[in-house]
């Protein structure tokens, strides 16, 4: 079931439509106020963004622009205002769609369905996933169970490596040439040893006894889990 963010403090037309969504097949979680539709994108994965401009601790601009720092989830901006300064607005600093209000629910499903059409395409080249390891290919950000992860450029490339090679015996001559490229930099298999060393320090629950990089002595790595993509 498709997850969205609702953010609209009009008590009738939040219910009303929060009602049709529902009745549509969607989760909605619906909140009034900026400070908690943060605390709900910050805690949850959603697929889309509902959004009304005027709101009793902010606008929807500046969250907007807040949620386009971390996320290229869709947002549709929902607001009375309708001139164009604000339309073009809203479009600029990052929303995908704008309905002014009135507008009907018909129309609401139907640019849903674009936008969530749109994205899923976006996220099978914009993601890997494999268990709690997240790639966000588009921003180079790692993250284990929702926390972001600091790795360095070189175990960046390695997980990457890994993650597009699941299940597979990867030789390390083959680690050192891809992650080396035609880089001049002494990089030996001692030194590649300590690089994924560290790199389960990060990524492992408990890295002397790894479930993801697995070694195949003699012979090379393999990542040991299934990898996917939303």
């Amino acid at each position: 079931m498709k997850k969205i963010l609702f953010v609209e403090d009009d008590d009738a037309l939040g219910y009303a439509l929060e009602f049709s969504l529902i009745d549509e097949g969607y989760n909605i979680i619906r909140t009034c106020t900026i400070e908690d539709a943060k605390n709900c994108f910050n805690n949850d994965e959603f697929k889309l963004i509902l959004l009304d401009v005027n709101l009793p601790d902010g606008n929807g601009y500046d969250f907007c622009k807040y949620i386009r720092e971390k996320s290229s989830v869709p947002i549709i901006f929902l607001t009375a205002l309708d001139d164009e300064v604000n339309v073009v607005m809203g479009l600029e600093i990052g929303a995908n769609d704008y309905l002014t209000k009135p507008f009907g629910v018909r129309e609401l499903l139907a640019r849903i369905k674009v936008q969530l059409r749109s994205n899923k395409s976006n996220e099978i080249k914009d993601k890997l996933i494999s268990k709690d390891i997240t790639i966000d290919i588009s921003t180079s950000h790692v993250y284990k169970k929702n926390e972001l992860l600091n790795l360095t450029a070189l175990e960046y490339k390695l997980l990457i490596l890994f993650m597009n090679n699941p299940n597979k015996i990867i030789k390390r001559e083959s680690i050192l040439e891809s992650i080396t490229g035609e880089d001049d930099t002494f990089f030996d298999e001692n030194t590649l040893s300590v690089y994924i060393k560290r790199l389960r320090e990060k990524i492992e629950d408990d890295y002397k006894n790894p479930k993801y990089i697995i070694t195949k002595r003699g012979v090379g790595y393999k990542w040991d889990i299934e990898v996917g993509s939303e």
